[in-house]
């Protein structure tokens, strides 16, 4: 029987794709002498927030996802970020694998307003596996389960998600609004002759009397 051993071995930034991605590096070992003809791998990626701690303006930051920090023993739950399907190839031994992950920068989803609230250190990930291994023993081909029991952790740097989305969005942020919201965003910005929607939003928190930093 095959068994087989999970790292997530590293993690960059994909510069060069059609949309915001990054990728895991993944080492995947046979510990039982066995060659592995091909892996179908599905991995579930959580985030594990309560594996780390929080500065004060992190929690002032993250607050419309958890709460006041109060109350964080009972809000600090596990996010869903991401499940994934990879083809692995055959191997002897141990291999490493790319897992693309795909980001967005809808910060209606709980996993993107948990990055962008975060201003350094790292991101605590739990990664889960199944899927079906496929091999051979005295050549007949032999099929069988990743067992559920079957993960591993990986401290996410949090600057290389914000390098993915630096790549795509440099220096600028992504909002979702209804659309008779943005209908009215356009009259206002119409009406007082202000050329682009950042001015339009920058004059809205003027007048409300906040406080907003000059470009």
């Amino acid at each position: 029987m095959t068994d087989l051993v999970f790292d997530c071995v590293g993690a960059r930034v994909e510069r060069y794709s059609a949309s915001p991605s990054m990728t895991l590096e993944l080492r995947i070992t046979e510990t039982e002498g066995q060659r592995v003809e091909a892996i179908a791998l599905r991995c579930q990626i959580r985030i594990e927030p309560n594996r780390r701690r929080y500065s004060a303006q992190e929690a002032e930051n993250l607050n419309d996802l958890f709460g006041e920090t109060a109350r964080w023993a009972d809000t600090l739950k596990p996010l869903q970020l991401a499940n994934l399907s990879l083809m692995v190839p055959g191997f002897s031994g141990s291999t490493t694998v790319d897992l693309p992950l795909p980001v967005t920068y809808d910060l209606e989803i709980a996993s993107t307003k948990y990055f962008h609230g975060l201003q350094d250190g790292v991101v605590p990930m739990l990664l889960l596996f199944s899927g079906t291994v496929f091999g051979t023993t005295d050549g007949k081909l032999q099929v069988q389960q990743v067992p559920w029991h079957k993960e591993t952790s990986y401290p996410l740097p949090a600057k290389v998600w914000r390098e993915t989305i630096d790549v795509h969005f440099p220096n600028a942020a992504w909002l979702l609004v209804h659309r008779e919201t943005m209908d009215d965003l356009r009259r206002f910005k119409t009406r007082n002759a202000l050329p682009t929607w950042e001015s339009a939003l920058t004059e809205l928190l003027k007048r409300a009397g906040e406080d907003v930093k000059e470009e």
